[in-house]
């Protein structure tokens, strides 16, 4: 029996935004482009177009869909797709993205536009992680992502604007696991 169509649009999708997370992360956003998308993902362009609608779209979907885990993922996976997303942001954002990070401290509709966006993100991730301190780990972990994007985006910051996207996540997977898997208990605090 064959698979349904909307099991085949999911398929699609998954292996559009696989190939779109691994070339603007190689790329960045300016050099990516539509075509070499749909070749990476076996897919005419047309079809890139009819699902996402555009090149920033499809950005957007790529970095919010390796931010949020499946359901059924352990706690590497988050680790990882939290890891991949952050790839995909320093790889190089685009125009849009650039504005409202150049904006977002100074102009009161960029802080909304970011701080929902942030929201999002936060909640999404907070819902695949155990514990009573989920969301705030979950914002931590983003605080610490919006950070490392802006040193290494728009301030330019060395070493870290010269450093390869890999070489960032890897130095960074042990703090991202400790935030994003089961802490510790807190120790106790018993009277002096």
């Amino acid at each position: 029996m064959g698979s349904s169509r909307a099991e085949r649009r999911r398929r699609s999708e998954q292996r559009i935004l696989a190939a779109a997370r691994t070339l603007f992360a190689e790329r960045g956003f300016e050099r990516t482009t539509i075509r070499a998308v749909a070749a990476s993902a076996g897919v005419d362009p047309a079809l890139v177009m009819q699902y996402f609608g555009s090149k920033q779209r499809l950005f957007e979907r790529a970095v919010r869909a390796s931010a949020a885990p499946e359901a059924d993922q352990g706690p590497d996976d988050v680790v990882e797709n939290f890891l991949e997303s952050l790839r995909v942001k320093l790889g190089g954002l685009p125009p849009v993205s650039q504005a409202t990070l150049r904006s977002m401290l100074t102009h009161p509709d960029a802080a909304a536009a970011a701080r929902s966006a942030l929201t999002d993100q936060i909640d999404r991730l907070a819902a695949a992680l155990p514990g009573d301190d989920a969301a705030l780990r979950a914002a931590l972990a983003t605080a610490l992502m919006l950070g490392v994007t802006l040193g290494h985006q728009m301030l330019d910051l060395p070493p870290l604007a010269d450093a390869p996207p890999d070489e960032i996540a890897r130095l960074l997977r042990p703090a991202v696991q400790a935030l994003l898997t089961d802490p510790p208990p807190p120790p106790d605090r018993a009277p002096a």
